[in-house]
């Protein structure tokens, strides 16, 4: 039997039953274990992220890092360039071993720890007070305080769900180490919730992404399945070591010339053939500077669609011009290097 669990095959199956026992040093307690997401939920991935990881195509080391980060129970730290496929690992994972929606948080430079964990709006608890009302009673936190997708990710799941952390890099210099102590302990504490565990040491909050209502007991969230956490960075800056050691690090490359026939087909079918001219001009460009695959897509698609108007005699194109004008460079060195290029052959 393979030890993979995720094999990147891209058809759902139940191997995720299969992985052992976490490393000792890896063992969560959370509980009471709560069921799976619910198929209503699972239903909530758009359309667009399902398709992306439908088409997905993993190279072999991809899958080996994915499954080595599923045994280790450690988050996974995806880099490469634009368009090489970080974000939609998470996705194809969830699909594949049937996880449920991903868990998404999108990093920006004002990202907090607790903005992850969850999200207490205060002052409109405070003014839907009723004259007279104690504030402090906490019988009605729940109205104003909801999980967030890291809190929801780590509550005791009977099974592991999967979060997509993206644009690590973006984030505040404190960001990462605050990640680390919450991964190495695999729970997080609600202080508005401590403070009222003595009255009240069960509330019921919502979560993330759906309905659902769990029972938080002493403001205490502890895991159970530690979640397979993807990070996703285009290494705009450096991560500190104790942090990197903790990770499992894989760098997605940019796909070659038989890869994106592949990755081609798997999203536009038949399409795959009539763009093999822009795949070579794709590949030439690329050698220049950074582009991303979707550009590729992009354009694939839209000269078929402009060569379909072309035959019927709606539509002149000249598929080099319009192929070039969507290969756009993703940086200025390139375009700053091909108009330099340009100045010295005239």
């Amino acid at each position: 039997m393979s030890w993979l669990i995720y094999n990147g095959s891209g058809r759902p199956h139940n191997h995720i039953e299969r992985l052992p026992e976490p490393p000792p040093w890896r063992v969560f307690d959370g509980g009471p274990p709560l069921a799976p997401p619910t198929t209503d939920a699972q239903s909530r991935t758009r359309v667009a992220e399902m398709h992306q990881a439908v088409a997905y195509q993993p190279e072999p080391e991809t899958v080996e890092l994915v499954n080595a980060a599923l045994y280790l129970r450690r988050p996974l730290l995806v880099t490469g360039r634009p368009g090489t496929g970080k974000s939609t690992l998470a996705y194809a994972i969830a699909r594949e071993l049937g996880l449920g929606p991903v868990l998404h948080w999108p990093i920006t430079s004002r990202s907090t720890l607790k903005d992850g964990l969850y999200q207490y709006d205060p002052l409109s608890r405070l003014q839907s007070f009723r004259p007279g009302a104690d504030p402090g009673t906490g019988d009605d936190i729940d109205m104003y305080l909801r999980l967030g997708p890291l809190g929801t990710a780590l509550l005791p799941w009977e099974r592991p769900r999967v979060l997509l952390i993206d644009e690590l890099d973006k984030s505040d210099i404190d960001l990462p180490n605050d990640l680390l102590t919450v991964f190495e302990r695999g729970d997080y504490k609600i202080p508005e919730l401590v403070r009222i565990a003595e009255r009240y040491p069960q509330c019921s909050v919502p979560v993330e992404d759906s309905a659902q209502r769990v029972t938080v007991t002493d403001g205490l969230v502890r895991c159970r399945a530690f979640p397979i956490v993807i990070m996703t960075s285009n290494a705009e800056r450096e991560f500190p070591a104790a942090f990197l050691r903790r990770c499992v690090s894989l760098h997605l490359k940019e796909p070659g010339a038989g890869q994106l026939v592949q990755i081609v087909r798997a999203h536009l079918g038949g399409l795959a053939d009539s763009g093999a001219d822009l795949i070579e001009r794709f590949l030439a460009r690329r050698s220049q500077g950074a582009l991303a695959t979707d550009q590729l897509l992009n354009a694939i698609y839209l000269l078929n669609q402009a060569e379909l108007a072309r035959e019927e005699g709606t539509l002149e194109v000249d598929r080099q011009v319009l192929a070039d004008r969507i290969f756009s460079y993703l940086s200025d060195t390139a375009e700053d290097a091909e108009f330099e290029l340009s100045l010295d052959e005239s």
